[in-house]
């Protein structure tokens, strides 16, 4: 009987090291009270979406409809002109509003915004309401619709297109052109490799500090001191006013097949937001969270760019960017870590 116990007590270790551990699931990630947000995770190695929240409500663009803007420029012209290829590298890397007028402008303002919904197959996608046309940043988005349109650079779009527009969000700048510190969200809370595209509106023309690059990335990557990416890049001048931040009303601001689904997970429709109901591609009624400032994180994370992550936000009138910044932040390491684990 002893020798049995013995024995026993012997075995009870090797039984437990050969029962596999398992990690607790993450916590939903936590959404603070007064802001609404919309994310959505995509995992290209299983074509699925692995975290999602509101993923169809309708926010106003800000800076993140830059991207389209590029797509439309690029695939409306084979031969891009030395001064045009300095316009889309400002409004890429440190999101410049005046390339992004000059761009808009020349393509037709909102109808730009119609045609590559069609073709990118986005629903969600509207051009800004009819009284503020000269608005790009009044483009209403969701953030399904923004996983489609890296799905398009990455699976569809022809490679002088992809690979110039992710070149560049891969040496996104930590100071915006317009001194904003644009490394809040996935750039402060996820891992290198990434590659970003932001957006902000609401906060005013001027940053409570203006940016100084002092980039957490390792020394030497893309978006770290001293790396060609981590400054802001020289703006070429005679380039017609920014349209993204609101201004009095009615100041100018200077067929193919269908994408498919984003994955085999259904995504519920988010009720009805401020915008109301359109037809895809058409314009809202409204600008989506008109009064309240938005802040949007969004591009591919993680290990060969697995994942594509965006994160859009709005928040209660008045909230400060220092608040902003420190809560999408927050809330964008908790998304990251609930989609990829």
């Amino acid at each position: 009987m002893i020798r049995s116990l013995a024995l026993l007590t012997a075995t009870l270790p090797l039984l437990a090291s050969a029962v596999p551990a398992f990690a607790a699931a993450p916590a939903a990630p936590h959404v603070p009270a007064g802001v609404a947000a919309g994310y959505a995770v995509f995992d290209r190695q299983t074509g699925r979406l692995t975290a999602h929240r509101d993923a169809h409500r309708r926010f106003r663009s800000a800076s993140v409809v830059k991207i389209m803007i590029a797509i439309d420029y690029l695939e409306s012209h084979r031969k891009v002109p030395a001064r045009d290829l300095a316009l889309l590298k400002v409004m890429l890397r440190v999101s410049d509003d005046d390339a992004a007028s000059a761009f808009w402008d020349r393509g037709g303002k909102g109808r730009l915004i119609e045609r590559t919904a069609r073709r990118l197959g986005l629903t969600d996608t509207a051009p800004p309401p009819a009284d503020k046309p000269g608005f790009w940043g009044y483009t209403s988005l969701s953030a399904l619709d923004t996983v489609r349109v890296y799905r398009y650079l990455l699976d569809r779009a022809e490679p002088r297109v992809s690979d110039l527009i992710l070149g560049h969000l891969r040496r996104a700048g930590q100071c915006g052109s317009d001194g904003f510190d644009q490394y809040f969200g996935i750039p402060r809370g996820v891992a290198r490799p990434w590659a970003v595209k932001q957006g902000w509106s609401g906060y005013g023309l001027r940053p409570p500090v203006r940016c100084r690059p002092s980039s957490p990335a390792a020394p030497g990557a893309p978006g770290s001191p001293g790396s060609p990416g981590s400054q802001s890049v020289p703006v070429p001048s005679a380039v017609p006013a920014a349209a993204e931040a609101p201004a009095p009303p009615g100041r100018p601001a200077g067929a193919p097949a269908p994408a498919g689904p984003v994955s085999g997970v259904p995504v519920p429709v988010a009720p009805a937001d401020a915008a109301g109901p359109a037809a895809p591609g058409s314009a809202p009624r409204i600008v989506p969270d008109y009064g309240r400032p938005v802040l949007h994180t969004t591009g591919l994370v993680g290990p060969k760019e697995r994942w594509i992550m965006v994160l859009l936000t709005a928040y209660p009138a008045g909230t400060s960017w220092q608040r902003s910044t420190s809560q999408i932040t927050r809330l964008a390491r908790e998304v990251y870590r609930a989609g990829t684990s």
